[in-house]
């Protein structure tokens, strides 16, 4: 533990400082995209609160994230956490305009603050990991990390709003940031790591597959009709090949038809093949969707 203003503590500080300046920028991000949405004064609200409660969490989690860390899942729960709050952030808001009544600002104040919780109680173990390393023990430390996040959160919330105003592709770069993270999160899970040493391609298929889900509602709003099933064909392939993935050392433990050439070759036919049965029945059903609307 570094003397109190020693060099050992000052260089301390500046690494907690640059971390603070690294790694709040996430939280910011995420209060400052939460919150664009809302009205002016309920923004400051948010913005406070979220604040308030990305301290509060992180203050929390410098107690217990070695217990947190050792539950069985969290990082896969975590990850998956992450995916949806990326999801809910990039879907259009069709009623930003009309969100003027008291009862409206309350409930999406209410929704905003519940994101805003989960996610800085998710991205926040990175922090409180990165700024317990560099503070080696020292409590003092970790509070001063603590308090400088603050004024780098308000203000990159500030920041962030006003950048979504100008040029509405950050909310696109926020999401961003929510997928990078998931991914990290879910290929670090303990529970994963024997099957991703198995299987290095893995990797690469699971980070598709999170940033194709994660980003989907951007898609969605920006292509035409016709191409608006790849946003779900896309990641569904890649669920179907990761599920053969996963299934063929158990294919193989069972013997019998699945073991012989024959079967090899309906295998790869199937995980080749099968899916573009399915991927037609999907947009067929789709194509029906507003004929059906129509005639009702």
């Amino acid at each position: 533990m570094p003397e109190l203003f020693s060099a050992g503590f000052l260089s301390a500080l500046l690494a907690i400082v640059l971390i603070d300046l690294v790694l709040a920028g996430d939280n910011a991000l995420i209060i400052g995209l939460v919150a664009r949405s809302l009205p002016k004064n309920t923004q400051r609200k948010v913005i406070f609160w979220g604040t308030f409660g990305a301290i509060a969490v992180r203050a929390l989690m410098a107690v217990l994230v070695v217990y947190i860390l050792n539950v069985p899942g969290f990082m896969l729960a975590g990850g998956l956490a992450l995916i949806w709050i990326a999801r809910k952030l990039l879907v259009p808001d069709e009623n930003a305009a009309s969100q003027h009544a008291n009862t409206a600002a309350a409930a999406s104040f209410g929704a905003a603050l519940r994101t805003i919780v989960v996610a800085d109680a998710v991205m926040g173990v990175d922090n409180v990991l990165a700024i317990g390393g560099a503070a080696s023990g020292s409590i003092v430390l970790i509070i001063l990390g603590l308090a400088i996040s603050v004024p780098i959160i308000v203000w990159g919330s500030h920041l962030v709003i006003r950048l979504v105003d100008r040029f509405p592709s950050v909310i696109l770069l926020g999401g961003a940031v929510l997928a990078w993270t998931g991914y990290s999160m879910i290929v670090r899970e303990p529970l994963l790591q024997p099957w991703l040493v198995a299987h290095p391609p893995a990797r690469f298929v699971i980070a598709v597959l999170v940033f194709s889900i994660s980003l989907a509602p951007w898609w969605t709003e920006r292509l035409s009709h016709r191409m608006q099933p790849l946003v779900v064909l896309l990641p569904a392939l890649l669920v179907w090949l990761l599920a053969f993935e996963i299934a063929d050392p158990h294919l193989e433990r069972m013997g019998g038809l699945f073991t012989t050439e024959l079967g090899s070759y309906l295998i790869q036919a199937v995980r080749w093949l099968g899916w573009l049965p399915l991927a037609a029945g999907f947009i067929w059903l789709r194509e029906q969707r507003p004929h059906r609307a129509a005639r009702s």
